[in-house]
């Protein structure tokens, strides 16, 4: 089971910062080889939405009010660690920030600039593609949004 954490960013502590960080950098930078700049001072506005199974970070994202990120709000990094994907936490990390943006926000369109290759996974969360592909960072990206 999942346990989902909400905070701002000067409600982490310092060890949830590293360990957020750690993970993004794992899956975005070693797991999918790009280097980027993932430290990009937009952690400071965003809420960070973290699952934890036994103590231990597994899942993440990080959530923005409209005209924080997007015009919309919108949701980023979106992460599951390797080993525990086949557990579909992807789609309760995904769900808690839906919920949270509708609930702190009072919002229903959410827009997400989202890897191609999870087009049917966001999908299945009521994303819908908007325009067309792009590459973000050397990745094939493409914004949907959710209304």
């Amino acid at each position: 089971m999942l346990n989902i954490f909400t905070k701002t960013f000067k409600e982490l502590s310092i060890d949830e910062l590293y360990a957020i960080l750690q993970l993004r950098s794992e899956v975005f930078v070693v797991e999918q080889d790009c280097v980027y700049q993932d430290i990009d001072y937009k952690d400071q506005n965003a809420l960070h939405v973290m699952g934890y199974k036994n103590d231990q970070l597994v899942a993440y994202t990080r959530v923005f009010k409209p005209d924080d990120y997007f015009d919309h709000a919108g949701i980023g990094r979106v992460l599951v660690r390797a080993g525990e994907r086949h557990l579909k936490y992807g789609y309760d990390i995904m769900e808690a920030s839906i919920h949270l943006i509708e609930e702190v926000y009072n919002e229903t369109k959410i827009k997400i600039s989202a890897q191609t290759y999870l087009k049917r996974f966001y999908n299945n969360l009521g994303f819908v593609e908007v325009g067309d592909d792009y590459l973000e960072d050397g990745i094939p990206h493409i914004a949907m949004l959710k209304t």
